[in-house]
């Protein structure tokens, strides 16, 4: 059996401080729409509250390729797998 990859995405949102950037007014107020196995699911999940937010203007949802934060054939150092 050949070993796949997991592309995982991560789907999140909120209010930002203004629409030109992508600092968020309130990190505790961050929406967690969820984590995803592939980009298809991620797109229409992000799709969704995108749309349904979509009067607005200071609510903006992003996809966070999982996958790419850490390279799986690179071992972690203890810190790191610690989460420090």
């Amino acid at each position: 059996m050949s070993k796949s990859t997991q592309r995982l995405h991560l789907v999140f949102g909120g209010e930002l401080i203004d629409p030109a950037h992508t600092q968020f007014k309130d990190v505790s107020k961050i929406h967690i729409v969820g984590i995803f196995p592939n980009y298809s699911t991620a797109f229409n999940a992000w799709k969704a509250e995108a749309q349904r937010s979509v009067d607005d203007a200071h609510m903006r949802y992003f996809i966070a390729h999982l996958h790419r934060l850490r390279d799986e054939e690179v071992p972690a150092s203890p810190t790191e797998e610690l989460g420090a």
